[in-house]
């Protein structure tokens, strides 16, 4: 009895019943704030809901995302994010989808992507300072890219996801294999004044796009042992392209 009595007390005490306000108060404004977050004007294309179409062709037989391992999001929870057209931004939670290479957003509900001709050309991610930006690269990968460093000389990665068919065992000592979304490798552009550098390899691709600066790059380059492959690096080097 006297135990029921301390748990009562202990309840109505003001310092619980503050906290209990308190958080009850940060639901509602959470609630709120996520109401209010999309502005978004434009529409885009409505996605259909928990089903795969390989190459976006739902004319075939759909798959059940429950039942395909991996993702295709480079995130899977949606984020805040501004959309950028000319001088104004517009606002929605988002998320990118590396598969299809396209940004889906949430309004009243219901799940939407943006259509290839979206206006939208740039999408920063006020959660993370991710910035998604359009590139008409004029080849495969041309679309969305992350921008890592902006400048005279700008740094974009861009990230896919590699969709695999389901595979049955052929015998009793194999197993199936489910489908599956796998994370290819990033790639990276650089995009300069005279065009991009696709994919670079090695230093004196860079260095030969630049003839002003190439013996100060390939300088920069050793003593600070840039390796190519590293982000961390590159983003060095691009840096150091913007002094």
């Amino acid at each position: 009895m006297n135990n029921c009595i301390f748990e009562s007390n202990k309840l109505n005490s003001p310092y619980t019943m503050k906290k209990i306000i308190t958080s009850i108060l940060l639901v509602l404004t959470i609630a709120l704030s996520a109401q209010q977050m999309t502005t978004l004007s434009y529409d885009g294309s409505r996605l259909l809901n928990h089903t795969f179409y390989q190459n976006g062709d739902s004319s075939s037989k759909g798959i059940s995302y429950d039942d395909i391992q991996g993702n295709p999001y480079y995130d899977k929870v949606f984020s805040p994010a501004k959309f950028y057209i000319a001088d104004r931004a517009e606002t929605a939670v988002a998320r990118y989808n590396m598969y299809f290479d396209e940004v889906e957003f949430k309004k009243d509900e219901e799940t939407y992507s943006l259509v290839p001709d979206s206006p939208f050309t740039r999408i920063e991610f006020t959660r993370t300072k991710e910035v998604l930006v359009k590139l008409d690269t004029d080849d495969d990968l041309k679309g969305y890219f992350f921008e890592l460093i902006n400048g005279k000389n700008a740094l974009y990665k861009k990230v896919k996801s590699q969709f695999k068919n389901a595979v049955a065992a052929k015998n009793s000592y194999e197993i199936d294999r489910p489908a599956s979304f796998n994370t290819l490798d990033p790639v990276y552009y650089i995009k300069t004044e005279s065009g991009y550098i696709k994919k670079p390899k090695k230093i004196k691709e860079i260095a030969d796009a630049f003839p002003a600066k190439k013996e100060e790059i390939e300088k920069f380059a050793k003593s600070n042992n840039i390796k190519i492959n590293k982000e961390e690096d590159l983003i060095k080097l691009v840096k150091f392209l913007n002094q």
